[in-house]
């Protein structure tokens, strides 16, 4: 289960492991709006599998058994995301996830699910005992210090294919000061201080400039 604020790369980070996982070897399915009702969740899950079911409950569980049952005698892992967990409003879908942990055998699960969502999703599983104790794994992901803001900033300029200093010291610590250390807030503010400084002529940016941005984002 992976938590944290608004901004901070939750969503980023699920496509980023969806593009990484090989296809051969693992069936993905992403749920990217949990705002389902439980029966319907379950449709969504088999519809992002690739598998079309429509019957009853007991047809759904079915058919979810038995695909999870294929893929593994083809050597495949099942992996399902539920990005934006936190906005489950059917409390019986934390049970269904429960439930699913019980397809497996006896020496291995035949799926594993990874939850994301902001921080009151940990209260929401917590109150399910018996869910939240077989989630092995927890990370909540935090804002940026200062020295990250400007490793972050620099390898973004890299990437981008600036081969001088940009942003100096001072503007990195106005934009962490701004920003509060969260990803998508130092986007913002620093693509409008490059379009400000370019705009200005500037060869740097400095900490007027990325006020002025920050103004400008307000």
């Amino acid at each position: 289960m992976l938590t944290g604020e608004i901004g901070c790369g939750k969503t980023l980070l699920s496509r980023t492991l969806v593009q990484h996982l090989s296809h051969e070897r693992y069936d993905l399915a992403l749920i990217a709006n949990p705002s389902f009702e439980a029966t319907d969740f379950m449709k969504e899950i088999l519809y992002q599998l690739g598998v079309n079911q429509t019957g009853s409950k007991l047809d759904i569980v079915h058919a979810l058994n038995d695909h999870l049952l294929n893929n593994m005698n083809k050597g495949r892992d099942t992996v399902l995301i539920v990005d934006e967990a936190q906005a489950i409003q059917d409390v019986a879908i934390f049970e269904e996830l429960r439930l699913l942990l019980n397809f497996q055998l006896n020496d291995r699960f035949l799926l594993t699910f990874i939850l994301l969502g902001q921080p009151e999703l940990s209260t929401k599983v917590e109150a399910f005992v018996q869910l939240s104790q077989r989630i092995v794994i927890r990370y909540h992901l935090t804002p940026f210090s200062p020295e990250e803001v400007a490793d972050y900033i620099d390898f973004r300029m890299q990437a981008a294919g600036a081969s001088r200093v940009v942003f100096v010291p001072e503007a990195m610590q106005a934009i962490y000061e701004a920003s509060d250390g969260v990803p998508r807030r130092i986007n913002t503010i620093a693509d409008l201080a490059l379009l400000i400084g370019f705009m200005e002529r500037h060869k740097q940016i400095g900490p007027e400039v990325v006020k002025k941005a920050f103004k400008e984002a307000q």
